[in-house]
C-alpha cells in the first residue's frame, strides 16, 4: 500500500496546509452564525387523533411512547399518522415511509419534499442485513465549478446564490421513495400517496411553527410570483390555524401514483422544474431534462464504527455523517464518559475536542467518493481513532493549532485544501420500525428553509448545489468538495442504526445542518453511555463545537457549562440549537423519542 502519512509531508508544508482549515473554519463558524437555524416552535395537533394527542403528552411530560409491534417517529402528526395507518394495515417501514415523506412534504414543506433529497439506511429482518441508498441530489450536467463565483472568481454571497435556478441540483427524493419500495415495499405503490393526495385536497391546518417562518422569509419568498400565491395569498401570509389546500401538489402525487417516479423525472412535470429553473428571474440555473432522465439512486454499503460494544452504522460518502460521527464516538471509545457523567465540564470539553479533530478530517477529505479519492477506511480506522485521541487532555481545551487535519492511511497520496462550505439545518428526519423487524432511518431535505424558493407543481426545489463549495481550489490544492457536473454535494446528514450482536437497538437521526453530526453523536452517548431512554437522550440539552467555538443551546442548563468551558479555552456561544432528532430504540419493546424543539411525535402499537 502506497500510504500517504503525515511524516511524509516537509514540516514547512504542513502547517501551511494547516493555516488553510483554520481559515475555513473560521469562515464557516462566521458564515454559520450569520444565518438563523429554522425557528422552534410547536403546533396544536391534539385534534387529529387521541392516539396523536396521547403522543403530544407523552412528548410533553419526557417520558418514551412505548410499543410491541410497531412504531413511527417523525417531524409532523399528520405524517406520522399517515405512517401509522399503514404499518397498522400491515405495511413494511418502507411502505410508511412512502407515506410519511409525501405528507411531510406538503404540511412542512420547508423541510423536505419531492424537490429534495434523501439518505437511508435500512435494516433487513429476513436477510439480517443493513443497507443504504443515496438519493442525494446531483449537480446538473452543464455546472461549471464556477457555478458560484462572480466574474473576478470570487465566491458569491450565499443567499445570492441560493434563491433562484442557480442552486437546484437534480431531486433524488421521488426515485429513493420508488426505490425502496420496490425493494421491500409489501402493499401496492398507489395508495401509499392517498393520505398526502386527502390532505392536500382538503387542506391542513397551518402549524405556528410555518406560519412563523413564511412570515420570517417574506423577502425571498415574495421573489417569485408561484412561491409568493401559495404562501401569501391575497398579499398577507399565511397564519397559524389557517386551512392551506395545495390541489397541485396532489395532481403531482396523482401523477406520480398512475406512473411512478418517471411520471416526476420525465414528461410534463420535468419540463416544469426544468423551465422554472431555468427561467428564475435573476438567478437562473442550469437543470436540464437530460438531468433529471438519467438521475439514478445509488445502494452503497454502510459505515460502522464500534461503540461501546455496539456497531454504529450509517451513510458513507457523499454523506460526512456516519464517517464525523464514528470518528467522535471512536475516538472517546477510550474516555470514562459513563463515569464522568453529563453534570461534568470535563466530559463536554472531551467530546468537543473529539468533534473537533473530526471536523478538521471532514474539512480536508470528505466529498463524493464517485468523484474524489478518500481515505474512507483510514479516517475510521481503531488504530488512527485511537491515534486522534491521544491528542485530548481532560480538562484543558485543543489550541487552534492543535486541531489540524490528521494522517489516515490510505492508498492515494493527493493533497486536498480545506473545505468552507457553509450547509444550513432545515431538514427533516423519520426512523420506522414495523412488525416485521424491518427498520428505517431516512433524513431528508431540501436544504436551506424552503430551499430555492421556487415552487413548481406544488412542491419547492431544493437549493442543494449550495453545499458544495463556492471555492474551487485554496493556495493552490483542489477542494474535494468542488462542484463538478453530475457529483453529489457533501452532506451532513447521518440517518444511523446502531446494532448490537448483529441485531438493531436503536434507530435515530436529525435535521440541523453540519451539527447534525453533534447532536446525533450527543444522543447516542446520552442512550449507551448514561442510559437515558430515548426521550431523555433526545430532550437533553445540546453542546455542538464543531470549529472552535462552543454552541451551548440557550435557554437550557447548557448554558451553565459556560464558565467552566471558557476556563478551559473555549470561546462559547450561547443560541438556539434547533435539532429535529427522532429516535426508536428497540428491545423487549419498542421506545419512541420525539424532539421537543418541534412539532414531531413517536406512534406505536
Amino acid at each position: 500500500m502506497n500510504a500517504f502519512s503525515r511524516k511524509e509531508l516537509s514540516p514547512k508544508l504542513f502547517f501551511a496546509l494547516s493555516a488553510v482549515l483554520l481559515a475555513g473554519a473560521v469562515f464557516a463558524q462566521q458564515a454559520a452564525d450569520a444565518v438563523a437555524p429554522e425557528a422552534a416552535t410547536e403546533g396544536s395537533f391534539e385534534e387529529i387523533s387521541p392516539a396523536v394527542a396521547e403522543a403530544l403528552a407523552s412528548k410533553a411530560a419526557g417520558t418514551p411512547v412505548t410499543a410491541q409491534n410497531w412504531m413511527v417517529a417523525a417531524a409532523n402528526p399528520h405524517a406520522v399518522q399517515a405512517g401509522a395507518s399503514v404499518l397498522e394495515a400491515g405495511g413494511t417501514a418502507a411502505d410508511a415511509l412512502v407515506a410519511v415523506q409525501t405528507v411531510l412534504g406538503l404540511v412542512e414543506p420547508q423541510s423536505s419534499g419531492l424537490g429534495g433529497g434523501a439518505f437511508l439506511i435500512y435494516f433487513d429482518a429476513e436477510t439480517r442485513a443493513l443497507t443504504t441508498m443515496d438519493g442525494r441530489e446531483t449537480a446538473p450536467l452543464e455546472a461549471t465549478p464556477r457555478l458560484f463565483q462572480d466574474d473576478a472568481g470570487e465566491p458569491l454571497q450565499f443567499f445570492d446564490a441560493v434563491v433562484g435556478g442557480r442552486s437546484v441540483g437534480t431531486p433524488g427524493t421521488p426515485a429513493l421513495l420508488e426505490a425502496l419500495h420496490r425493494r421491500w415495499g409489501k402493499l401496492a405503490w398507489g395508495p401509499l400517496l392517498d393520505p398526502a393526495i386527502e390532505l392536500a385536497d382538503g387542506g391542513f391546518a397551518v402549524s405556528p411553527r410555518l406560519a412563523g417562518l413564511v412570515e420570517n422569509d417574506k423577502e425571498r419568498l415574495s421573489r417569485f410570483e408561484t412561491t409568493a400565491n401559495f404562501f401569501y395569498p391575497n398579499g398577507v401570509a399565511v397564519q397559524a390555524g389557517d386551512t392551506l389546500q395545495n390541489p397541485e401538489y396532489a395532481e403531482t402525487l396523482r401523477a406520480m401514483a398512475a406512473g411512478g417516479a418517471d411520471a416526476f423525472y420525465t414528461g410534463e412535470i420535468a419540463t416544469d422544474i426544468v423551465q422554472t429553473v431555468r427561467n428564475a428571474p435573476g438567478n437562473p440555473g442550469v437543470l436540464s431534462t437530460l438531468d433529471l432522465s438519467i438521475y439514478q439512486v445509488k445502494e452503497r454499503a454502510p459505515v460502522c464504527v464500534s461503540y461501546r460494544a455496539h456497531d454504529v452504522c450509517g451513510m458513507g460518502p457523499p454523506s460526512s455523517g456516519a464517517l464525523t460521527v464514528g470518528q467522535i464516538l471512536g475516538t472517546l471509545e477510550g474516555v470514562d464518559l459513563a463515569g464522568m457523567g453529563p453534570e461534568s465540564a470535563t466530559t463536554w470539553q472531551m467530546i468537543g475536542d473529539a468533534s473537533r479533530l473530526a471536523f478538521a478530517d471532514r474539512g480536508r477529505y470528505m466529498a463524493d467518493a464517485d468523484f474524489v479519492p478518500m481515505p474512507k477506511m483510514g479516517l475510521v480506522d481503531p488504530d488512527y481513532l485511537s491515534e486522534r485521541a491521544g491528542l485530548l487532555t481532560e480538562g484543558a481545551a485543543l489550541t487552534e493549532d492543535a486541531v489540524v487535519p490528521g494522517a489516515p492511511d490510505w492508498d492515494h497520496a493527493q493533497l486536498w485544501a480545506d473545505d468552507i462550505s457553509l450547509e444550513l439545518p432545515s431538514t427533516s428526519h423519520i426512523s420506522i420500525v414495523d412488525s416485521y423487524g424491518n427498520v428505517a432511518s431516512m433524513t431528508t431535505t431540501i436544504e436551506n428553509g424552503f430551499g430555492s424558493r421556487l415552487m413548481v407543481r406544488g412542491f419547492l426545489l431544493n437549493n442543494e448545489l449550495t453545499d458544495f463549495s463556492f471555492k474551487t481550489h485554496a493556495d493552490g490544492l483542489p477542494i474535494a468538495n468542488r462542484l463538478e457536473p453530475g457529483k453529489r454535494p457533501r452532506s451532513s446528514m447521518a440517518p444511523t442504526i446502531v446494532m448490537k450482536d448483529g441485531a438493531p437497538v436503536l434507530a435515530i437521526g436529525s435535521p440541523g445542518g453540519s451539527r447534525i453530526i453533534g447532536y446525533v453523536a450527543k444522543s447516542i452517548i446520552a442512550h449507551l453511555d448514561w442510559r437515558m431512554d430515548v426521550q431523555q437522550a433526545v430532550d437533553l440539552p445540546h453542546l455542538v463545537n464543531r470549529f472552535g467555538t462552543y454552541d451551548l443551546e440557550e435557554g437550557t442548563s447548557a448554558a451553565d457549562f459556560g464558565p467552566a468551558l471558557e476556563e478551559m479555552g473555549f470561546e462559547v456561544n450561547q443560541r438556539g440549537l434547533t435539532s429535529g432528532l427522532h429516535a426508536i430504540a428497540i428491545g423487549s419493546d419498542l421506545q419512541g423519542g420525539a424532539d421537543p424543539r418541534r412539532e414531531g411525535i413517536a406512534l406505536g402499537e
